[in-house]
């Protein structure tokens, strides 16, 4: 029970990995609050959970949507008066419409950063006050493309540097208050996500993917992503801050992950 009374909060936690997130984290005893907008899926592994004699709410949030965001932080500080953990997990990939930078629309830049940036700001900013009297654990989420070369995705691409950039930031800002801010860079993860930006993708090769990027030739689950998670949010992560984890089977020690030869 490594996350025992621990009040931690899971943004996206109603599906792909932020959902193995939520069922990992309540495994281990924490009290978990999840931030979604898919109520019928949040609603629904809330009441699968607590039949379980697990410890989740649901609350309706649009993280890139701030009034949304600081009306469920007041909802978590009246009924727990604190924050523990907060996962920012919720990201969002616009596979086919975010694409090269000259050609991605203006207003697909704006929702990609708006979800996977600004969420992550205003996520944050309302959980560290609520954090900054007994300290806490901020685990953000970023990506492969953040560490290596990945074609074809600017704007994911961006948030993904700049989570990486304000974890470091994050780090070094509220570590004297006892808050740890690290980060894990998930990548070939199968979720309906990658399936939406590669595997339903006519080009995308999985075989060189897998054999030749990907050094322990196969597709992570989401489940391994929330075990690191969970990792960092409990005790025994308690010296770890402003880390990044890539959580990818070793795809980004291969460098480039275009196969195509320039």
């Amino acid at each position: 029970m490594k996350l025992e009374g621990k009040i931690a909060v899971i943004t996206g936690g109603a599906s792909g990995i932020g959902e193995s997130g939520t069922r990992r984290f309540a495994a281990e005893g924490a009290k978990v609050v999840i931030l979604d907008v898919n109520e019928a899926a949040g609603i629904a592994l809330c009441e699968e959970l607590s039949k379980k004699g697990q410890n989740v709410k649901f609350l309706k949030t649009d993280i890139s949507n701030e009034e949304s965001v600081r009306a469920s932080f007041a909802i978590i500080e009246k009924e727990y008066g604190r924050v523990d953990v907060l996962y920012n997990n919720a990201s969002v990939f616009l596979g086919g419409r975010d694409t090269v930078l000259d050609d991605v629309p203006s207003d697909i830049w704006k929702k990609v950063l708006a979800i996977n940036l600004d969420g992550t700001y205003f996520c944050s900013k309302y959980a560290i006050k609520l954090m900054k009297e007994k300290g806490g654990s901020i685990i953000n989420t970023a990506s492969s493309a953040a560490v290596v070369g990945v074609p074809g995705c600017a704007a994911y691409t961006a948030t993904k540097g700049a989570t990486v950039a304000l974890t470091r930031s994050m780090a070094s800002d509220y570590g004297k208050y006892n808050i740890r801010t690290n980060c894990i860079a998930p990548a070939a993860i199968e979720t309906a996500m990658v399936k939406e930006s590669n595997l339903n993708d006519p080009s995308f090769d999985n075989q060189f993917f897998l054999h030749q990027i990907t050094p322990l030739g196969r597709w992570g689950k989401p489940e391994e992503v929330a075990a690191t998670a969970c990792f960092l949010a409990s005790d025994d992560a308690a010296y770890l801050n402003g880390v990044i984890i890539p959580c990818d089977g070793g795809i980004t020690i291969n460098g480039n992950v275009n196969k195509e030869k320039y």
